[in-house]
């Protein structure tokens, strides 16, 4: 009976103990999903995350070339000389103050940005600012 008793506690054991470890999260498509590190982050650094990652702004900008959207630094610059907010304009809440002639394009890109959470709009609005300092 002890040897019994003593193999389902230690089959217990493990099972629980396998259960305890890293619990991966998933996107709609079963893909693993990274977790957020915001905590130890400053903004900056979680709105680069963001803006290389989920955000996908890669696609379309870089820091200091236009590709199909104007550059970080124009986009930031005239953000910052008319003392409106990237953040509301992501939101789909703000006009088209850099080129209006690619609000088009960029509306498209709504649908993700409005699923961002207001502290990560607020970072992406403070990583695209600091390569401009």
């Amino acid at each position: 009976m002890k040897k019994i008793s003593y193999t389902f506690f230690t089959i217990t054991s493990l099972l629980v103990l396998n259960s305890c470890g890293k619990k991966t999260e998933t996107d709609p498509m079963g893909n693993p999903v990274e977790q957020s590190t915001t905590a130890t982050q400053t903004p900056e650094e979680l709105g680069k995350e963001i803006f290389e990652g989920k955000g996908t702004c890669t696609t379309c900008h870089r820091a200091d070339t236009k590709v199909i959207g104007p550059s970080i630094k124009e986009i930031s610059k005239v953000y910052k000389d008319k003392k409106a907010s990237i953040a509301l304009f992501l939101k789909g809440e703000g006009e088209p103050l850099v080129d209006p002639s690619q609000y088009e394009v960029m509306k498209a890109n709504f649908a993700i940005t409005k699923t961002l959470s207001d502290e990560e709009l607020e970072a992406l609005e403070a990583y695209m600012h600091s390569l401009n300092k």
